[in-house]
């Protein structure tokens, strides 16, 4: 969609079935040091280019974006956006978003180690992230959405997690995560199902590496906007 390199970061993407056998795409993306909305319609395989809107500068130093959207079990719209940004000095901020303007910023300081992070559940009063750090544990950020912010940190395990630079999950069953893990140095992904998130007593079964080559620096979620995440 866009020149090698012209885009950092990018949160999750959401897609909509247009009704007549194509898609919109749309959502947050960083190139250089300025946030943009990143939308474009495609039909079978074939896009209308992807125009940038930018929406502000000073991203320069952030390494992680992600956006949580919950449509609760019985309601018909989404009642509430947030959009989580990790900057490279180990701030977490999240802002919440009012009629597409970002307000209410709230942050949170401790996550320096984290290497990738991943967003696995969202509900009307709290979002959970699983993170990795840079010794190899891999750890759950269970973010109230209340204010003044106060992630709580749980450990799930110690070891074997440095390698992946991207994680990648999604719902599966009722409390269930599929999880992918991508490692950039050898370009090799690996899949894992992953029971309720629970602190150290959680079940991590591998799947094992999936085939084919990953080459490509940067990997997002594809989402249903509102689709329920409730690995935690």
């Amino acid at each position: 969609m866009y020149a090698p390199g012209q885009i950092r970061v990018s949160a999750s993407m959401n897609v909509l079935d247009d009704g007549f056998g194509g898609v919109n795409v749309f959502g947050y993306v960083i190139g250089g040091s300025t946030l943009y909305a990143s939308g474009y319609h495609a039909t079978n395989g074939v896009h209308d280019g992807a125009p940038l809107a930018p929406i502000g500068g000073g991203w320069g130093s952030f390494v992680s974006l992600e956006e949580a959207d919950y449509q609760g079990p019985t309601q018909t719209h989404i009642t509430r956006r947030n959009t989580y940004a990790l900057r490279n000095d180990g701030t977490l901020f999240r802002w919440t978003l009012v009629n597409g303007a970002w307000r209410y910023r709230a942050s949170a300081p401790g996550f320096a180690a984290v290497k990738t992070m991943a967003l696995v559940s969202k509900s009307a009063t709290y979002d959970t992230f699983v993170a990795t750090t840079r010794g190899g544990a891999l750890y759950t950020i269970h973010v109230p959405t209340s204010t003044p912010m106060k992630p709580v940190v749980k450990r799930v395990r110690s070891s074997t997690w440095q390698g992946f630079e991207t994680l990648l999950a999604q719902k599966c069953g009722v409390y269930g995560t599929f999880l992918v893990g991508i490692d950039h140095d050898t370009n090799s992904a690996y899949a894992y199902a992953v029971g309720r998130f629970n602190g150290a007593s959680t079940v991590i079964q591998g799947l094992g590496k999936i085939p084919g080559t990953f080459p490509d620096a940067l990997y997002f979620r594809w989402k249903d906007p509102g689709a329920p995440l409730t690995g935690e």
